[in-house]
């Protein structure tokens, strides 16, 4: 009885680690940016390109999946996550970081795009519902945890949040090796490598262009020209895509409202509930004075609410409406996010716990039923692609939404220094983002800095509003997108046990090889 679950346990290592890795960065980013001496574009750069990585990539290694194994893309991808995480952790500057980061999503990649469909091939019936409701509770607090845990392992060294994953995945590797099977699905195309490359090259010109406005403004080149490529590069990938037999995605499934309805909360979710993290993260150390692992623990209403919803709560939420749910979720995102707006200059730590916990119940709530809802809104031999997508939405959701809140951050910070009489208001805003304030002090004149830190402290509370309220604001809208265009789905798909949650039919017909 207890051996059937080895498979997910499996399965969840790998998932843990690959979104740990997403959120468990922030807390490093001030011993990281003394350390290696990185630009507040770098500091973005470190926890975008790998939320890139993984959302660029998902699908394209799904197809790999269908092809070659499910099982072996998920090892290949554990294998390549390790050696990544060992590069980061010795990583000699940020130039060096970055890339390996950027590596190791594509290693995430691998394995997030195969762990529904290992689930949905490992179970059935009711113990396929159970398995998607623990699934969806590791994917809250994975995200939700990092803070926590990246708090913990900096106060050793920030190298050791990716020295931490080596055992994991060791760990994940003899699991995988033992317990679960392999699947192909019969008859499967070649991946479509002209879809992967131009979303790939068309979303990363986006996030560029974004994370170079937030650093320099909007008034360069360099700012609107790479985004404005970028979405060129997309509108060419889509009318690729209409045009193939079989491309990384359907893009005639967004003919769907629900569907369309499921990717837009996907990615609002991420974007509204973890893009801000970074900020907060860096506003506890650089200004509130907190260490590394303080910083984590006051992310702990987050943590705990979100594992708490989803795991007591994640089957029943299964069996409600997924635009209800999804809907409400969203909507408490949102509020919870405008609660933590409530920052100002003379607030500490304390003023981020109601907004943190409501926040929490938000992303336990539409976390565990995302995945379900998008397979239950298409046909069944697109359930993978269907999958795919909404983990892509995800990671897009989280590494746009970091670069925008960049430049409302960026903005909000300079405008209380430019009125402080502060000089280059803009550089210092963007030096202040990148947790640079203990620096910034030690470098003035001694009878001026308890005045600078007073500025300091106003000016990173202005900017960090901003953000709240902009993620407000999309959790808001996210809910209302999602009430206004998902439809109900079927009893039998909402149970976990519908066909719309089974495997494709190819794969249940004799397409299994086991080891």
């Amino acid at each position: 009885m207890v051996r059937k679950w080895f498979p997910l346990v499996a399965i969840c290592t790998g998932t843990f680690m690959l979104l740990i890795d997403v959120t468990i960065v922030n807390v490093a980013l001030p011993d990281l940016a003394r350390d290696l001496g990185t630009s507040f574009t770098q500091l973005q750069w470190v926890v975008d390109v790998y939320a890139l990585g993984l959302a660029s990539f998902v699908l394209g290694a799904g197809s790999l999946a269908d092809l070659y194994g499910r099982r072996r893309v998920y090892l290949l991808g554990l294998v390549v996550f390790a050696l990544a995480s060992l590069a980061c952790g010795l990583a000699p500057s940020a130039g060096w970081l970055i890339v390996a980061r950027a590596v190791q999503g594509l290693g995430g990649a691998a394995m997030f795009a195969t762990t529904i469909a290992l689930i949905g091939t490992s179970y059935e019936g009711r113990d396929r519902g159970t398995a998607f409701g623990v699934w969806g509770a590791v994917v809250g607090a994975a995200a939700a945890l990092g803070p926590i845990l990246g708090g913990a392992l900096t106060e050793l060294s920030w190298r050791w949040i990716f020295f931490v994953n080596l055992p994991l995945s060791a760990v994940g590797v003899w699991l995988t090796l033992a317990v679960v099977e392999e699947w192909r699905r019969a008859g499967a195309p070649r991946p479509d490598v002209p879809g992967i490359a131009l979303f790939t090259l068309g979303a990363g010109a986006v996030v560029f262009g974004l994370v170079q406005a937030a650093a320099g403004g909007w008034a360069r080149p360099a700012a609107w020209g790479p985004p404005a490529g970028g979405l060129v590069v997309l509108a060419v990938w889509v009318a690729v895509e209409r045009r193939r037999r079989a491309p990384m995605l359907d893009v005639r499934l967004f003919g769907s409202r629900s569907f369309s309805g499921i990717m837009l909360g996907a990615l609002l979710l991420n974007a509204a509930a973890f893009a801000s993290l970074i900020y907060t993260s860096l506003w506890l150390q650089s200004i509130e004075g907190l260490s590394p692992l303080e910083a984590g623990l006051v992310f702990i209403p987050l943590s705990a609410m979100s594992f708490v919803v989803a795991a007591f709560a994640g089957r029943r939420l299964q069996e409600r409406p997924p635009r209800v749910v999804l809907a409400a979720g969203l909507v408490l995102v949102g509020t919870g996010a405008l609660l933590l707006a409530r920052v100002d200059a003379g607030a500490s730590w304390t003023v981020l716990v109601p907004g943190l916990a409501v926040l929490g119940v938000g992303v336990g709530t539409a976390n565990p039923t995302l995945a379900s809802a998008a397979l239950a809104t298409v046909p069944r031999e697109h359930s993978g692609m269907a999958a795919g997508a909404v983990n892509t939405s995800r990671q897009l959701g989280f590494a746009v939404g970091i670069a925008v809140l960049g430049s409302l951050f960026t903005t909000g910070a300079a405008g209380a220094l430019r009125d402080g009489g502060v000089p280059e208001p803009s550089a210092t805003a963007s030096a202040l983002s990148a947790g640079q304030a203990p620096q910034l002090l030690a470098d003035a004149p001694p009878e001026a800095r308890a005045g600078l830190a007073d500025t300091f402290g106003l000016a990173y509370a202005d900017g960090l509003s901003w953000v709240y309220l902009a993620c407000g604001a999309l959790g808001i809208a996210g809910g209302l997108a999602v009430a206004a265009l998902v439809r109900a789905a079927p009893s039998s798909a909402r149970s976990g046990g519908g066909s719309s949650a089974e495997a494709p039919a190819g794969e249940r017909t004799g397409a299994a090889v086991r080891r």
